[in-house]
């Protein structure tokens, strides 16, 4: 059997004006009040929208929502626009008998400093060594920053496919 309890929150009642302003708000003398009782709620908005889509595939890749981007031998700005970002691709690294140890990366720069997201080293003195790093990850990027692609060698390759999944809000982007 549910249980009924009288609710006294300011917050609560500034929150029902706010949002039920068509109700005339909270009454002076009504009680708010709340009840053990579960009652399942089902969101159909986005489905009535036809705004839905599965979530595995809110990230999916097209032709008119991805960049692809090689960076060689230097540092290239991949994405900067603020927003929620799919970042996909690989580092290969070719190491060539005798050569000098080379890395590739993937950063967060804010026009100061630089956060490393994914780093990788060749190996310094392997034979023909040829080495191939995936990555796939969601970067989120503010106002000032970008993702940059880090590559110290000819023989690094950083390539990278990205997508705007979501705005600076988190308003989803369809592919």
């Amino acid at each position: 059997m549910a249980q009924e309890f009288v609710i006294k929150s300011e917050q609560i009642e500034d929150k029902i004006n706010q949002l039920l302003p068509s109700q005339g708000g909270f009454q002076p003398g009504v009680d708010f009040s709340a009840s053990t009782m579960v009652i399942p709620i089902v969101d159909l908005t986005e489905t009535a929208e036809g705004s839905a889509l599965r979530q595995d595939l809110q990230t999916a890749f097209s032709h008119d929502t991805t960049t692809f981007t090689s960076v060689q031998n230097t540092t290239t700005a991949l994405v900067t626009t603020t927003g929620y970002y799919r970042v996909f691709g690989t580092v290969n690294i070719y190491e060539p008998s005798g050569g000098a140890t080379t890395s590739g990366k993937l950063e967060l720069y804010d026009g100061a400093s630089a956060k490393t997201l994914f780093l990788v080293f060749g190996i310094q003195g392997n034979t023909n060594d040829f080495t191939n790093y995936p990555f796939d990850f969601v970067v989120f990027l503010e106002a000032g920053d970008s993702l940059r692609g880090v590559s110290s060698s000819a023989n690094v390759t950083v390539s990278v496919a990205t997508r705007q999944i979501a705005d600076l809000a988190g308003n989803l982007t369809n592919p």
